[in-house]
């Protein structure tokens, strides 16, 4: 797929990450994968990221980022376009660049280099050395220790044709005013911040109009219902989601930290997707969490 083309697909609908299913011993559970890819699929989002943070990307060992991404691809082949999650060190992200590249995922988005803090010019090098090992499309996330300011990016968008995307989780809305107005449409603008929904209408304000869900993985209907509502500027029904869910699960998500994680595969769970445990350093959510989460998501009814 063309850069242009990826640009195109994200510029509009709803986003969201697949969380990655482990089995009991906390192997990748090609299988159930597959499965959850399958069920997703058909509700409508415009992109689906494998091994993204919701798929516990920081997690996977090389080999199974391949089987990830590959099973990804060939389970969604002719049906939802798939982004691969790569990151960390320069060299380790062109890696994983290449390889979701030859596995025939449609572009990356560009996760946070790995805990030191950088320079921008050393950031502009790390993202430019990406770029430029790969074809296909690269979607950069402004997140935790990888922040780009506007000359940043503008140096960026220059230097790098196939940047098409900026995915923004600082919540800084001067700086997103700043790039959607001084960048304008060279590049796609997406919401990052957790739980999206909640942030979904300020940012489609800034000119950042699509976001990825990760309630997705669960409520797939009530994701697609909230997208649909905000496209369509009806905040009778995005204001009651909001009151009557979503303010309740970031209670849920914020008694312990890692639940933003934890909290989606239990409510694949619930929704009769198990995916299994997460990985070490994040937790399962505590038997109480988890009957708190199962009676909100029965307030929805069937999806």
């Amino acid at each position: 797929m063309e850069a242009i083309e990826l640009k195109s697909i994200i510029s509009d609908g709803l986003l969201s990450f697949p969380v990655t299913d482990f089995n009991k011993n906390g192997d990748f559970n090609k299988a159930t994968y597959a499965k959850r890819l399958e069920w997703l699929a058909p509700y409508g989002a415009s992109a689906l990221f494998a091994a993204g943070g919701t798929g516990e990307f920081f997690s996977l060992t090389g080999n199974e980022y391949s089987e990830v991404i590959k099973t990804a691809v060939d389970t969604c082949k002719g049906s939802v376009p798939i982004i691969a999650g790569a990151g960390g060190p320069t060299r380790q992200a062109i890696a994983q660049a290449q390889e979701a590249e030859r596995l025939g995922a449609q572009g990356i988005l560009l996760m946070p280099h790995y805990l030191t803090e950088a320079s921008q010019e050393g950031l502009i090098e790390h993202v430019k050395q990406v770029c430029n090992s790969v074809d296909f499309g690269v979607i950069f996330y402004n997140r935790s220790v990888s922040l780009l300011n506007l000359d940043s990016l503008q140096q960026l968008t220059e230097a790098c044709p196939n940047l098409i995307g900026f995915k923004d989780s600082s919540g800084q809305i001067d700086m997103m005013t700043g790039i959607t107005q001084t960048v304008g449409d060279r590049l796609s603008y997406l919401g990052g911040l957790p739980t999206a929904e909640v942030f979904a209408a300020p940012y489609k304000a800034l000119g950042c109009p699509v976001y990825s869900s990760a309630v997705f993985n669960f409520i797939p209907k009530t994701a697609m219902e909230f997208y649909h509502a905000i496209r369509a500027n009806d905040t009778a029904t995005t204001d009651r989601l909001i009151k009557d869910f979503f303010l309740p699960l970031i209670q849920i998500r914020d008694r312990k930290a890692g639940y933003g994680v934890s909290m989606i595969k239990a409510g694949a769970k619930i929704s009769g997707y198990d995916a299994g445990p997460v990985r070490p350093p994040l937790s399962d959510l505590t038997p109480k969490d988890y009957e708190d989460l199962a009676a909100l998501i029965a307030t929805l009814g069937p999806q």
